[in-house]
Order: structure tokens, then sequence, then C-alpha cells
């Protein structure tokens, strides 16, 4: 039951990129329930998954038998289950799932069901809170805080989810389905409900900004946050849900109160005594301060050798448009990248025929946004070339060359969003006890396999679109065509 007196919004866009949306949302502040649900599947198939889900959790959540956390449970249980039964029986849906986040207010607390990487954010003046976790390979990374906000916010692969609602059957109590949780209320605090078209591209800070600027007008907020999602790329769908307390737009900002001048002045003889005798104690292992080395980036001038020469872990190289024939060798922790994708184009060096870019025994590294081309006149063996090498791969086209990418040894590197396409012996060639990550990519039309996996090799493929092309990889082949394109076979993609 719902007591607090609420001020709500919601809206979504499609974005700047995407032609429809695949997000859906629904609102009732009369009965404490809102959601915010992200379509998996492209066009029809994602709205249809969306669609569902919001019907099927607004259905069993109004009826007000069991407890909220039972309600909430069963509600994303049965518009899980229908979204398979609806993708079976209509082979254009085949592959479409969500993602959501829902929150249902019961007597001056909210209860949260969860699953993929939609949001859910608590705010208060001052001060906004993460409330779900991202159940996501970068979003483990930033909620174990091994990496920040904003390197979540740019990784290749923050758009892959391990949860989804629809692409198996589960039941209310499954484990490592649906994380429910309870958390206060309190009417001096907002919540934030959004797809991870907002998260994405806008930062907490300036959410918690537009939401504590515009208080007590939700709708306004939310005009803003999409406008912001917009011009940061607005390469997803956005939608945003916001609650507000009865006494969220009245609460006075968080202020530091200061004490009395006595106070003050003590707490500064005691500092002073406390740095003497610090200092006493540890004169004789005295240290100079450490030296904080920042990220630099280094635009190419002349050669992108001589760039990445100067380069040290943490910087970015930014490479401009033009050809560049000259092998490239990747370097630990050091990001390449195209200054504008696909513009720069690498070509085979003088006097050689490949590899065109070289990782050995490289950790932490990054290519993106380049071509790699070859032709009659510069042929290249090896478009790119990794020997035990932790690195990841994005954007990057590779044309016309004998292997696309050829993969050897321990470690599992990433290939995400590429094109790997015209190979005269194989697209993607894994060999060893690697377990690569291939996301998104598009093979297409490779004289040999587009994918082969020997010697223990044990790909991980989602996504990608596999045209004219055939695979020679260990597992199961209806669930990588459940997880993959193929266009000749009819079938639709996913998120």
């Amino acid at each position: 039951m719902v007591k607090t007196k609420l001020t709500t919004g919601a809206g979504s866009d499609p974005g700047r990129v995407r032609q429809n949306n695949e997000d859906a949302f629904h609102s009732d502040p009369d009965r404490g329930i809102f959601l915010v649900v992200d379509g998996i599947g492209g066009h029809v198939a994602g709205e249809q998954a969306a669609a569902i889900a919001v019907e099927r959790v607004r259905a069993r959540l109004e009826r007000q038998t069991g407890t909220a956390e039972q309600r909430v449970r069963e509600a994303v249980t049965m518009a899980n289950n229908e979204i398979l039964r609806a993708a079976h029986s209509n082979p254009e849906w085949t592959g479409m799932a969500c993602v959501l986040t829902l929150v249902l207010l019961d007597n001056g607390s909210a209860v949260v069901g969860h699953v993929g990487d939609s949001r859910l954010y608590q705010i208060r003046r001052g001060e906004i809170r993460k409330i779900t976790h991202d159940h996501s390979p970068v979003g483990e990374r930033e909620d174990n805080r091994e990496i920040s906000e904003s390197e979540a916010m740019r990784h290749p692969r923050r758009n892959e989810v391990f949860r989804d609602v629809g692409s198996e059957e589960h039941s209310p109590d499954d484990p490592d389905f649906i994380e429910v949780q309870r958390i206060a209320f309190d009417p001096d605090s907002a919540l934030l409900l959004c797809s991870d078209g907002l998260s994405d591209q806008v930062a907490s800070g300036e959410i918690r900004a537009a939401v504590e600027r515009h208080a007590g007008k939700p709708e306004e907020a939310i005009r803003d946050l999409i406008a912001a999602a917009n011009r940061a790329g607005g390469k997803d769908n956005v939608t945003v849900v916001i609650v507000e307390g009865e006494d969220f737009a009245a609460a006075p900002p968080v202020v530091r109160k200061g004490g009395s001048l006595w106070a003050g002045l003590a707490l500064f003889a005691a500092g002073v005594l406390m740095a003497g005798a610090l200092a006493w104690f540890t004169r004789d292992s005295w240290r100079p301060p450490a030296v904080v080395v920042r990220p630099r980036t280094i635009t190419v001038n002349a050669g992108i050798a001589e760039a990445m020469a100067e380069a040290r872990a943490g910087d970015t190289v930014i490479v401009p448009a033009g050809e560049y024939r000259e092998q490239v060798h990747l370097k630990n922790g050091v990001t390449l990248l195209a200054r504008v994708p696909r513009e720069p184009v690498l070509r085979a060096a003088p006097m050689s025929n490949g590899p065109a870019v070289v990782g050995d025994k490289v950790e932490g590294a990054r290519l993106s946004g380049f071509r790699i081309v070859a032709d009659a006149e510069a042929p290249l063996n090896v478009g790119i070339s990794l020997r035990d090498a932790q690195v990841e791969i994005d954007d990057v086209e590779v044309k016309g060359t004998g292997i696309g990418v050829e993969i050897r040894g321990s470690a599992s590197p990433m290939l995400r969003a590429n094109a790997i396409r015209d190979c005269t012996t194989a697209g993607v060639l894994i060999v060893g006890p690697s377990q690569v990550w291939l996301s998104h990519n598009l093979i297409q039309a490779n004289k040999g396999p587009g994918i082969a996996a020997r010697e223990g090799a044990h790909p991980s493929l989602l996504g990608n679109v596999i045209d004219r092309n055939v695979l020679e990889v260990p597992g199961d082949k209806e669930e990588i065509r459940r997880q993959n394109v193929f266009p000749e076979a009819g079938r639709g993609g996913r998120k």
C-alpha cells in the first residue's frame, strides 16, 4: 500500500542512432508500481519482449496476494516464461528477451526486482547511490571498484549481460536469476529507474544534479537527462522514471556544520602536536612523497611506431586519418585509437607481407577503429596476430588478408564489433587453450572457416553475424545459433 504523497515522471526516447525504441516503462503512483524494461532481440522482437514484460509484471503486481517480495519474484518469472513461449511460437521473435528493473512501494520501503543492466538509483540532496548491481562483465568490475564509472561507460563490452528475462525458463526461486532487495524510501529521497541508454552516456553525478535542479518537477529532469544522453552520442534508447518522496523538493542541501571558534583552535593545536610527534618518530624513516604518473594522450604526427615507443601504460595514442604502411606492435596498457573510426588504414609494411598488427605477450592493450586492408599489390598473410595477449580489439575492419585474426596461446583476448571479411584462409583462427570472447562481430564471406578453434580453444560467441561462413568451433551448435545471427537462416539478432 502506498501512503506517501509522490511526485513522479517518466519518459523514453529512441536516441540518435536507432530508429525504433525497444525500451518500455510503466508508472503507477497510486499502486506504487514503477518499471523500466530494455528489450533485446532487434526491431520487432525487442519491442515485443518489452511489451510482454510490462503487461505480465503489471498484472501480477496489481494482484495484492502474498508478500511484496513474492509478488516481485512471481511477476518477473511470469514475464520471463511468457516471453520464452512467445519466441518459440513465432520464428521472427527467436532470441528475444529483455532486462528490467522494477520498484514496488510497500509501507515506507521499496521492494526492488532487477535482472540485467538497467539501473535503480536512490538520490538525496548531495548524494546518489546505485542500488542495483549490473549483471554484466563490465558492471561486476565497476561494482567491485576494479574500474571507474567513466572506464565502464567507455568499455567495449558494456552492453553484454549474463542475466536476462526470456532466454530460458525459470521458476520464482531460481538462484542467480532475480535480484530482490528491500530498501527504505524516505520522504526526502527520490528513486530513479533507467535503461542503460542513460547510464552508459551520462555519469551518476550529472544524473543527480539534474534531478536536484528540477526537484518537484521530475518531467523537466527527465527531459534534461534524455537530452544529455543524446548529446553524448545517443547510441541507445533511453528511458527514465523518477519517483520523488513528498519532502524531496523541500529538502535542504547537505551542509557540513562547523564548530565554535574555541573548538576550531583546539583541533588546530591538537593537529600541530600530532604532526610534531609524527615527525619525531618518523624522522629516520622519512621517504619522499610518491610521484603520480597520469595517463597521457599522444597524437601520431609521423608514424605510429614512433608514438607507441613514447607511450607508457595508461596512455592513449590517437591516430589521425590516413594510410600507414608499417607494422604496428601493441604495448602493455596502451590504447591505440583512431581519431575517427575506420579512417586510419593499415597496409603491409614495405618488404613485408604482414602481420599488420602484432600483440606478443601483451596485457591491457586495446586497438580500436582501424581498417586493415590487403590487396594483390600489398598482400598480408595475417591481419592481426596475437600470441598470449590479453587485449581488446573493437571496431576494426580486416579485409582481404590471408588470416584475418590469428590468436595463439592460453590468453583470452576479446574481439567486439569488428568486421572480418573476404579473407582467403580463415576469418578468425584460434589455436591453443584459450577462451576468446567474440561479441557482435561481422564474420562475412571468408573463403576458409569464418571462425576456427583448434588445439583446445573454446571461444565464447555472442551476438555475432555469421554471413556466408562456416564455423569450426566446439559446443552446442543449436545454442550457438540461438546466441548469434545467421542471415542465410533468417534468424534475428540479439542486443
